[in-house]
């Protein structure tokens, strides 16, 4: 249900008369360096990691600088901005989602199941990876063991919203390999999940130095961090007995690095192949990694319900342009026939509401809540989501922004201005 975003500052100041002062910053743009501190180098190399010299990454930061906030005097209200948004005929608390991030385990031993109770706790929706060092199975029983009710949560307003991990995000296998994508999706649905993300620019993971100075690659190490949808998968299981005539547990370097290149083939699948997962999918399909306008309208030619405007932060491709550069001229062309959906540079509150008022009807966060997975598990990422949520709403709320509708949240509360 949604809460006050700024009850969690409300209470910071009253701990705050107690002489208790917070354990992680609110500070974000020091979450980062905080992370750092507490992980490997090979760990943090990871998810701080982008493509090349980092123009994609920097470009996508870059973007927001390029739009100021106009805000407006005498706006008569008497209560916080209302941030509900709907897509696909669901009502969601906040127009704001987590990433699909993989590997999760490498950053705290809770993992997946950590920033999944987190968002369940905060009414954001949590977005699966293919990639998660954890089933998808065990990821969507944290629906019931947070006392969510199954599927949806009762508003105060009536309304019915959808929270938690209901999404899954599927690298989608080559066509070598129909059978386990069939088995994926098979599984996502008799699990829950509602809304299935494909992401189209990770075929093949990117050039990153990071990792390449790490000598790291989390998809085939000994410990079998990200690999755990394939090796919970039946199909997968089977497929690998019959090549190999032996099971996973005897040869699990040689499992890990079988899946890895199913999941990340270095071939790419065409237009005509949507048509394949629409056959296996009946809820909405969402494309992740578009960045033009003709992508876009062949996301419309070709029935998908959804698009993330998205370069993948920074991490696949370097030398791009900055996501939030590109989604004005994507909604003008196709915003009237899908959900867009923006992810690549969000930072903080006055980024959702840009992004927002230029069109995309929901934002997703992935390095900062990696971040507070970091530095606290659980309660760092819920720290995260809470200063997030509360910048927003007061963000909105002293521009004189009553809702996030776009009769209220539009390109009219945006000026252009040098960078």
């Amino acid at each position: 249900m949604q809460t006050n975003p700024t009850t969690y500052a409300a209470h910071t100041f009253e701990a705050g008369l107690h002489d208790q002062k917070p354990t992680i910053t609110f500070q974000s743009e020091q979450w980062e360096a905080l992370a750092e501190k507490a992980l490997p180098a090979t760990s943090f190399g990871y998810v701080w990691g982008s493509a090349g010299r980092r123009e994609t990454d920097e470009r996508n930061l870059t973007a927001f600088k390029k739009w100021a906030l106009l805000p407006s005097r005498l706006v008569e209200t008497n209560r916080l901005p209302n941030l509900k948004t709907t897509l696909f005929g669901q009502t969601y608390d906040y127009p704001v989602a987590m990433a699909p991030v993989g590997v999760q385990k490498i950053f705290h031993p809770d993992g997946e199941l950590a920033a999944a109770r987190a968002a369940e706790e905060e009414g954001v929706t949590y977005i699966v990876s293919t990639a998660a060092a954890t089933s998808m199975e065990d990821i969507a029983a944290v629906r019931e063991e947070e006392g969510g009710g199954g599927d949806f949560k009762q508003g105060g307003d009536g309304t019915k919203s959808l929270s938690g991990p209901e999404w899954y995000q599927l690298y989608w296998p080559s066509n070598d390999h129909p059978e386990i994508t069939a088995s994926l999706l098979t599984r996502a649905k008799n699990a829950g999940y509602k809304v299935l993300v494909v992401t189209l620019d990770t075929y093949m993971l990117g050039w990153r130095p990071s990792d390449l100075d790490n000598g790291y690659n989390p998809f085939l190490r000994k410990d079998n961090i990200g690999v755990q949808m394939g090796f919970s998968d039946p199909v997968y299981r089977g497929h690998f007995k019959t090549k190999y005539g032996k099971e996973i547990e005897e040869d699990m370097s040689t499992a890990a690095a079988e899946w890895a290149h199913i999941i990340f083939p270095g071939s790419n699948h065409s237009w005509n192949d949507i048509q394949h997962l629409q056959r296996l999918w009946d809820g909405p399909i969402v494309l992740k990694g578009i960045q033009t306008v003709a992508d876009a309208k062949k996301a419309v030619e070709y029935g998908v319900q959804g698009i993330v405007v998205s370069n993948h932060g920074g991490r696949q491709q370097d030398g791009g342009i900055g996501s939030l550069d590109v989604l004005p001229e994507i909604v003008d062309a196709v915003g009237n026939d899908l959900e867009i959906i923006f992810d690549s540079g969000i930072r903080g509150g006055a980024d959702i509401v840009k992004a927002l008022a230029l069109g995309a009807k929901m934002v997703l966060i992935g390095r900062p809540y990696v971040y507070g997975l970091a530095m606290a598990g659980k309660p760092g990422v819920g720290h995260v989501l809470r200063s997030i949520l509360g910048d927003l709403s007061l963000t909105l709320h002293l521009s004189g922004i009553t809702d996030i509708k776009k009769e209220n949240l539009n390109r009219s509360v945006l000026r252009r201005v040098e960078y």
